[in-house]
């Protein structure tokens, strides 16, 4: 971050302190007012006053373990690490601040890349460059040295994996990225200091988690994404799996509301997505 401070966010919303000094805590006590956020520092200002966060100070986002039972039933919110802290930030409009948040983090950070590491399962003797990091609402844009440029689109993730590798002759985590390039498996490599992998890891870790493949489906409604995944046009699956249309129909909105297709118009024609194309990739190969 360059020495000059800006603006980056500044809306409403709720916040409190799930864990002081490393303690959990039971009783909780919401407050609401403004958000803000700069490149340099995060402001809470509600009725008591105002907390000043330094980015500096944020080592990381908690998982819902830190969080109390009411909170954890909430979806909308960021536990925002500070030293032994763990502060639940709940935004009106979450995935606005979401962006902003990780743009203060990650944006123009200059790391190491390698692209492609793998491409169709071959390793590739692609050589580690440096890149710099752009945040987008839905993906992580890396402008690489060399010119060229990916986007690793969180709805074409599959898998984030960590390892500890030698780059450049020294020790270093190395965030190893599974996702689609149009339609072929590549992996994505990236390493920089740890805080910024800590970041990064959690921004692409979304990814993954909507890639995950544990749903329960019926037989009935897997044939469906069976057919999908094997290119049956959605008009035609009623009659090519012998179910009647407002069977196919209903299974279409649950497939929607788990997220595993994409409604292409009123019509319920659907297209399976990346978390889709998994859960029925590894349906295949359970038969």
């Amino acid at each position: 971050m360059g020495d000059e401070e800006y603006q980056i966010a500044d809306g409403k919303g709720r916040f409190t302190i799930a864990v002081k000094d490393g303690r959990k805590l039971n009783n909780i006590s919401w407050e609401s007012g403004r958000i803000l956020l700069s490149n340099k520092r995060l402001i809470l200002a509600g009725h008591d006053g105002k907390r000043t966060i330094r980015l500096s100070d944020v080592t990381g986002l908690s998982g819902r373990e830190d969080a109390t039972q009411s909170i954890a039933a909430m979806s909308n919110y960021l536990s925002v690490k500070v030293g032994d802290d763990v502060l639940i930030i709940a935004p009106n409009d979450h995935e606005a601040f979401k962006t902003a948040f990780f743009t203060a983090m990650l944006g123009e950070t200059v790391i190491k890349a390698k692209h492609p590491a793998v491409e169709g399962g071959v390793v590739q003797n692609s050589p580690w460059e440096k890149a710099r990091l752009a945040v987008e609402p839905e993906s992580l844009l890396i402008s690489l040295e060399s010119g060229s440029r990916t986007e690793l689109d969180l709805d074409e993730i599959s898998e984030i994996d960590t390892e500890q590798r030698t780059v450049d002759g020294k020790k270093r985590t190395v965030i190893e990225v599974s996702h689609v390039e149009g339609a072929t498996n590549v992996e994505t490599h990236l390493t920089g200091t740890a805080r910024t992998c800590i970041f990064a890891q959690a921004f692409l870790k979304e990814g993954e988690r909507r890639s995950e493949t544990n749903v329960d489906l019926d037989p009935s409604e897997e044939e469906v994404l069976m057919a999908l995944y094997s290119g049956v046009s959605p008009f035609s699956i009623p009659e090519f799996i012998g179910q009647d249309v407002e069977a196919v129909e209903e299974t279409f909105e649950k497939l929607i509301e788990l997220d595993i297709v994409d409604k292409i118009r009123e019509r319920r024609e659907v297209t399976l997505n990346s978390r889709g194309r998994n859960i029925a990739s590894e349906a295949v190969g359970e038969q």
